[in-house]
């Protein structure tokens, strides 16, 4: 049998644009390489694979340089695989021409199945360049390019029946037909009849359809039907002659696809009609069978082919619900997987949790932690005290106190001898986390030193070094702080997501806190691991994020959530404005201006593009610097805009040399502008609620009443109901339960941020059966953790498929 080399040259690609990092593949390449070996049945070729040490790999201890060389021999070996097969078979397999029989092997059709679409009867190379477009490039990706939407032409009528305005089937003889002149067009016109009565149909714009409209034939119409001169009239119908054959237009549920230019809908369906007939049946099976019968899933086959062209909607409802499971199963399998790599795979360093240092700095807080800051505590702490690394993500809204929670969690590391390490997505939250942590240490213990590096001693035995390692300290600075991080000197580090990168080696790394970083995921920490460490990792984030999310986007990393905002916490006033109340907003910010504090303008949304985004930010600027606030100073921030540009206006706008910001939606989450007391949010309705109450965050971190203005031009229905909400509800888990039910999820953290997995099927919303999907992987994971028994290797084959092309899903 051949052997199936293209997952391993896919994995070979990935792991060298990782810049060979061992994370193309779950488990590592030594790990796929001991199963993928399995396969090879010619004596010679095993001979050879032996010969390279391919049996036994232990890439894992390689050297870059090393790593690279060993693919080099790896790719040499698949030349001589390919060479072998075609000397032995002649040539690679052909694609079936008719309907494949019950009886083909699952093996064959899994290779087939990846063959290019021109194999596929009917799609020529320029057919091809047009479905290539949309992402078609095998016949496995069609088999999984799924309609849009159905159509319902299954409920036939006679005649006598018909009603105006609904989308109704009729079967009927045709009497007549010929081209007509409809609004100076040329068109095609028919009458048909069946024994109840006549209708007449019309195609605009298609005077060459009345041809194949021959008398006398039986015709299948189905559309929506209007009344003219008080006569009923079918108006540009999908028609279908009766044949034998099943209907594909007419008559059922028909499927709507996406198009591209140069595609048109009935040479899509008639194409895909093809595709579910001649391969669908051939698909082989990855779920185990004991697994599809407690769930009650359909076959594979079967729920593909029922995608595309349902018998009824209960057998449409049962396919999608396999379909999605899969989706769903497989992410949780592919993040398990990760978790339990990052976990096993090399052991952790344990904290000691119980250390005093904790209770004095704990002690010395000028608040006591809320119920929910302990219970967190509690859990990392715990997870601190094991012998494997942490993956936790902890919740929480801007102002719910997490920062400190982070510190407790960096000075058990300091006093249990490791070293800690907080990261920010942006150099101005670095500077702000570095002044925080600073502030809480010294209510505690004796700060020695300013600027970039502090000493604090009387809490550990020694000294305990805090210092901030970002791009504008000085070269010589930053060597001298570099060489102190690597002798150990230093014990908490802050600065961006550059620590792990470049130029920065730990002596003793022991945990890793990340600020704001919805992406740290799986290469990162390999990052951190070719360093020499598994450090415990925790992930912060203040977008509440409802839990299907969590669990689908983190499913690697356990949660944390603190709930519950510090007593006192200040309500920001929420008001959603009609255009006319413009000007009353606009005179609204001068008051408080004037007052002596400071104001947000957020511009609309632009989804297209981002210089165009841009564009339109620098001409609203324009007009507000120059006709609506003359005498005020404004500054803009866009996304088109340099990191160290956005930088310096983000600094100016905190230390107060601007009175307004005027910025598009790509305020930085966490900036901490204590003086700024009014959001003015343009265009409203074109945010979710996650986004807008990520907007009001930005106000009231002082002690001034704040207040958010909302305006929107013309909302829709759900965006009124989503304002009305916003205006009402502060608690941010609250709205965002609320926005994954009006939006979905592939919107919920807008467009282009969302980080979400390719589900084409599965719902975020449905929770019973992404709990059921994380469920039945927790239970497989218990009984087979590296999927090696026989009956999963499917499985394993289409995890190993999947995870080298879905990127980071973590």
């Amino acid at each position: 049998m051949p052997i199936n080399d293209e997952p391993l040259r896919k994995i070979i690609e990935l792991e060298r644009k990782k810049d060979y990092l061992d994370s193309a593949v779950i488990g590592g390449l030594d790990k796929f390489l001991h199963h993928w070996a399995g396969q090879i049945n010619n004596p010679q070729l095993l001979s050879r694979f032996r010969g390279l040490h391919l049996e036994k790999p232990s890439y894992t201890s390689l050297t870059k340089q090393q790593r690279q060389q060993w693919l080099d021999s790896l790719l040499g070996f698949l030349a001589e695989v390919e060479s072998t097969e075609v000397k032995e078979n002649g040539t690679r397999l052909k694609p079936p021409v008719s309907r494949p029989s019950p009886a083909i092997k699952p093996s064959i059709a899994s290779q087939s199945i990846n063959l290019p679409i021109t194999a596929v009867r009917g799609i020529s190379l320029s057919l091809a360049t047009k479905f290539n477009k949309l992402g078609m490039k095998t016949v496995r990706d069609l088999l999984y390019f799924f309609p849009r939407r159905h159509l319902d032409y299954s409920q036939l009528k006679t005649i006598s029946q018909l009603g105006e305005g609904e989308e109704q089937t009729i079967i009927a003889n045709v009497w007549q037909a010929g081209e007509v002149r409809l609004g100076g067009r040329r068109s095609s016109e028919a009458i048909v009849g069946d024994e109840t009565g006549n209708v007449r149909a019309v195609w605009f714009n298609n005077p060459y359809l009345a041809k194949q409209l021959a008398t006398n034939k039986r015709v299948v119409l189905s559309g929506r039907v209007s009344s003219f001169h008080e006569r009923l009239v079918f108006e540009s119908p999908e028609w279908e002659l009766v044949e034998d054959r099943e209907l594909i237009h007419t008559g059922r549920l028909v499927p709507l696809y996406p198009l591209t230019q140069g595609l048109r809908p009935r040479q899509v369906r008639k194409l895909m009609k093809e595709v579910i007939d001649g391969w669908a049946g051939g698909l082989e099976d990855f779920l185990p069978s004991e697994l599809k019968e407690r769930c009650h899933l359909l076959e594979l086959p079967q729920a593909i082919s029922q995608a595309h062209y349902p018998q009824d909607e209960a057998a449409k409802d049962k396919a999608r619900l396999r379909l999605a499971f899969d989706e769903l199963f497989l992410l949780q399998l592919g993040v398990l997987s990760k978790k339990r790599d990052w976990q096993e795979g090399q052991p952790g360093n344990r904290f000691n949790a119980e250390t005093p240092v904790l209770a004095a700095f704990l002690d010395s807080l000028p608040f006591t932690l809320t119920k929910a800051q302990q219970k967190v505590l509690g859990e990392l702490l715990a997870d601190l005290s094991q012998p494997r690394p942490m993956s936790r993500l902890l919740q929480g809204e801007v102002g719910s106190g997490k920062t400190v929670v982070a510190t407790a969690a960096l000075l058990a590391a300091a006093a249990s001898g490791y070293q800690g390490a907080f990261m920010a997505p942006t150099e101005i939250l670095a500077e702000q986390h570095f002044a925080t942590i600073c502030q809480l240490l010294a209510r505690v213990s004796h700060q020695e030193g300013e600027g970039y590096c502090c000493r604090y001693s009387g809490l550990l035995p020694r000294p305990l070094t805090v210092a901030l390692l970002i791009g504008d300290v000085t070269p010589a600075r930053k060597q001298e702080l570099q060489q102190s991080i690597s002798s150990g000197e230093i014990d908490i580090v802050i600065g961006t997501h550059a620590l792990i990168q470049r130029g920065v080696d730990f002596c003793r790394l022991g945990l890793a806190v990340v600020d704001e970083q919805h992406r740290f995921g799986v290469s990162q920490r390999s990052a951190l691991r070719q360093k020499g460490f598994s450090p415990h990792v925790l992930v912060m984030t203040a977008t509440p994020i409802p839990r299907t999310l969590a669990l689908t986007l983190y499913g690697d990393l356990d949660l944390s959530v603190i709930d519950q905002l510090p007593p006192g916490r200040k309500v920001i006033k929420t008001k959603w404005l009609q255009p006319t109340q413009r000007d009353s907003a606009y005179s609204f910010i001068s008051r408080q201006v004037a007052s002596g504090r400071q104001a947000f303008i957020i511009c609309p949304l632009i989804e297209e593009s981002e210089a165009i985004e841009a564009k339109a930010a620098t001409v609203e600027y324009e007009r507000l610097s120059q006709v609506v606030f003359p005498e005020l100073r404004l500054g803009l921030l866009h996304g088109r805009m340099s990191a160290k540009d956005k930088d310096k206006i983000m600094r100016r706008f905190r230390s107060g040399e601007l009175d307004i910001l005027v910025s598009t939606p790509v305020v930085e989450v966490g900036i901490d502008v204590p003086n700024a007391t009014v959001m003015l949010v343009e265009s409203a309705d074109r945010f979710g609620l996650s986004q807008l109450h990520q907007f009001r965050g930005r106000v009231g971190r002082g002690q001034e009443p704040s207040y958010c203005m909302l305006l929107a031009q013309n909302p829709s229905e759900i965006s009124r109901q989503r304002l009305d909400i916003i205006e009402k509800v502060q608690d941010g888990f609250a709205l965002a339960e609320e926005d994954l039910k009006l939006r979905g999820p592939g919107e919920f953290f807008g467009t282009r941020q969302s980080g979400l997995p390719d589900l084409r099927m599965a719902r975020l919303s449905d929770v019973a059966l992404l709990e059921l999907a994380r469920s039945e992987a927790i239970r497989l994971f218990e009984k087979d953790p590296t999927l090696e028994k026989p009956e999963h290797q499917p499985l394993m084959n289409e995890l190993t498929r999947i995870w080298p092309e879905a990127g980071e899903w973590s």
